[in-house]
């Protein structure tokens, strides 16, 4: 069995830069991916605009070459996929990380050093042990919603992900969040002729929501072309409606579909089990300068540390992680 440098855990941006940065210093490593390339990116709603300008997605010192202000889904893919194809990086997809060992190295006296091994499962129903003298969970979080646990939760109308607003053409749809999703999955609903709730557990709408999205969907309340209710909170799911308790008790609202965009989180369960610590924001323990983590030579990158503070994290800051991850391992040789 190859005993490789580093496992990179996530081809996302900061995957992907981790994996550059190994690349140019002559580091034996392999990306691993669940999904595909960038999943997260690949699953937001196809019409989807970044908030952010093109030069600040970029990674690998390739530029980001956009006739928009403002780069779009589908352009943030082409650009990834040109990244992999210049640097020719090594990705295993569709390979489910299921497990991050620590093995003691019997080849160093006393075990003295750790190795990892990396269990994957993947999409064929292949499963493989790979081993590697260190790893970098780089992996994302918004594939794994954040689930509220109420009753009809599980039902066939009830999603946790927005694509398009045409399905919904006179329908009864009711959006549970107050952040950016909920606020444009509603809006493009209400114009694709969607009767449209909002529900929010708060007073107001999330501060984060897009300069340019924020007017319209204030707008929108205001003027009751979209229902709103505010310090409200789902406690039901049912066929054709849901059930919100608010200031003046509980109320049903009629839904033939049901959006619970209420945010999502990495999967910490894979760095607890590898033994690594969780604050209690549950976010794992980390140094700041190396971004190592409480285990020896396991590392994390990108959306992976930022727990449920999520906001914190984005392709702009999380995509500079894998240089100094890289530069830390590389000076460890």
């Amino acid at each position: 069995m190859s005993l490789r440098d580093v496992i990179i855990v996530g081809a996302g941006p900061s995957g992907l830069s981790s994996a550059i940065a190994a690349k140019k210093v002559g580091l034996d490593y392999l990306v691993l991916e669940q999904g595909t390339l960038v999943n997260s990116i690949y699953r937001f709603p196809p019409q989807m605009v970044f908030f952010t300008t093109p030069e600040l997605l970029e990674i690998g010192g390739l530029p980001f070459v956009s006739p928009y202000d403002k780069p779009t889904r589908a352009e943030a893919l082409r650009y990834y996929r040109k990244v992999v194809d210049t640097y020719d990086l090594q990705i295993a997809g569709d390979e489910k990380v299921v497990s991050i060992a620590p093995v003691p190295d019997q080849a160093q006296q006393e075990g003295e050093t750790t190795l990892f091994a990396v269990e994957t499962h993947a999409a064929t129903g292949v499963r493989r042990v790979r081993t590697a003298r260190n790893v970098i969970v780089a992996i994302g979080y918004y594939d794994r919603p954040v689930m509220l646990n109420v009753p009809g939760e599980d039902l066939p109308h009830v999603h946790h992900f927005y694509g398009e607003p045409h399905p919904y053409y006179r329908k009864r749809v009711v959006v549970v969040g107050g952040g950016n999703s909920a606020a444009e999955s509603a809006l493009e609903m209400f114009r694709a002729g969607a009767h449209v709730t909002i529900v929010h557990r708060w007073p107001e709408l999330k501060s984060t929501i897009k300069y340019w999205v924020r007017p319209d969907i204030e707008n929108r309340i205001r003027e009751g072309s979209i229902a709103a209710h505010f310090g409200a909170c789902l406690t039901r799911i049912l066929t054709h409606a849901v059930t919100v308790r608010g200031p003046d008790g509980p109320v049903d609202i009629p839904a033939e579909a049901v959006f619970l965009l209420t945010g999502y989180r990495a999967d910490t369960q894979l760095m607890v089990d590898a033994g690594v610590t969780l604050t209690e924001r549950e976010a794992p323990v980390y140094d700041v300068e190396t971004f190592e983590t409480n285990v020896p030579g396991l590392f994390v990158a990108g959306g992976a540390l930022a727990g449920a503070d999520t906001g914190t994290v984005f392709i702009e800051n999380g995509r500079f992680h894998g240089e100094t991850i890289v530069g830390v391992i590389n000076a460890r040789r």
